[in-house]
C-alpha cells in the first residue's frame, strides 16, 4: 500500500483570482474583437456566432467579480482595495464590449450576403484595431503599464475616422450610389465604435489606478516630444 503523500496546495486568496479573473476576462474580450474582424472578412457565420459563447463567458465573470468585491473589499488594505474597483469597473466596460459585439454579428448576420466590399474592409479594420486596443489594455492592465494605455487611447481616433468614412457612405451617399443593408452596416459600425470607447474608458482607468492622476495630467506628459522624454528618463535615472 503506498504511503506517499499527496500535496494539497493552498486556496487563492479572493484578491489573487479577482485580479485574475479580471485578466481572463481582458483576453475573452480581445477573442472576441478577433472573431468579429476575421468573421465579418471571411463571412464566416462560425466565427460570428461564436461571440454569443464569449458574451456568456464574460457576463459569468461580471457576476463573479461583482459579488466577490462586494464580500472582500473591506477586508483589505487601501491599496489592493483601489485594485478591486478597477477590476470591477474593468468588468462593467468589458461586460458592454461583450454585448456590443453580440450585436454586431447579429447585424452581420441580418446583413448577409449584402454588404459590399468597402464596407467589408472598414468594418474588419474596425474590429482589427478594437482587437489590437483589448490586447494592449489587457496587457496595459496586468503590467501596470501607463505607456500602453496611452497607446490605446489615441488609436480610438482611427475608430472614429472609419466609422465616419462608413457613415458618409450610407447616410450622406454623395454618389447616390443605391446601398444595400445599410441599416445593418450602420448598426455593426456602432457597435463597433462604442465598443471603442469602453476600450478608452478601459485605457483611462489603467492610467488613474497606476498614476493616480487623471487622464489629462498623463496625457500631458506623454504628449512631450520624444526627446524631452528621453532626457526626462536620464534625469529620472541619475536621481534614483
Amino acid at each position: 500500500m503506498s504511503t506517499a503523500r499527496v500535496e494539497v496546495l493552498p486556496a487563492e486568496p479572493t484578491h489573487q483570482h479577482i485580479v485574475r479573473r479580471t485578466t481572463e476576462a481582458c483576453r475573452l474580450a480581445k477573442e472576441a474583437a478577433g472573431a468579429a474582424a476575421e468573421g465579418i472578412a471571411t463571412s464566416s457565420s462560425s466565427l460570428l456566432n461564436s461571440l454569443r459563447q464569449r458574451e456568456r463567458e464574460l457576463d459569468t465573470i461580471d457576476m463573479e467579480i461583482d459579488s466577490a468585491v462586494t464580500s472582500v473589499i473591506t477586508e483589505v488594505e487601501p491599496n489592493s482595495a483601489r485594485e478591486l474597483l478597477a477590476c470591477m469597473k474593468f468588468m462593467i466596460s468589458l461586460e458592454r464590449i461583450g454585448d456590443l459585439l453580440l450585436s454586431f454579428a447579429n447585424s452581420a448576420s441580418a446583413a448577409a450576403g449584402r454588404i459590399d466590399s468597402d464596407d467589408t474592409r472598414d468594418l474588419t479594420h474596425m474590429a482589427t484595431i478594437l482587437e489590437k486596443m483589448l490586447t494592449d489594455v489587457g496587457d496595459a492592465f496586468s503590467a501596470r503599464d501607463v505607456g500602453k494605455a496611452v497607446s490605446v487611447l489615441r488609436a480610438d481616433s482611427e475608430i472614429d475616422r472609419l466609422r465616419n468614412l462608413i457613415f458618409l457612405r450610407h447616410i450622406e451617399n454623395p454618389e447616390n450610389i443605391a446601398r444595400q443593408g445599410s441599416l445593418q452596416i450602420i448598426f455593426m459600425t456602432q457597435a463597433l465604435e462604442r465598443a471603442g470607447d469602453h476600450a478608452k474608458n478601459l485605457a483611462e482607468e489603467v492610467c488613474h489606478f497606476v498614476s493616480g492622476h487623471t487622464v489629462r495630467h498623463v496625457l500631458r506628459t506623454y504628449d512631450k516630444p520624444l526627446e524631452q522624454m528621453f532626457i526626462d528618463y536620464l534625469r529620472h535615472r541619475e536621481e534614483h
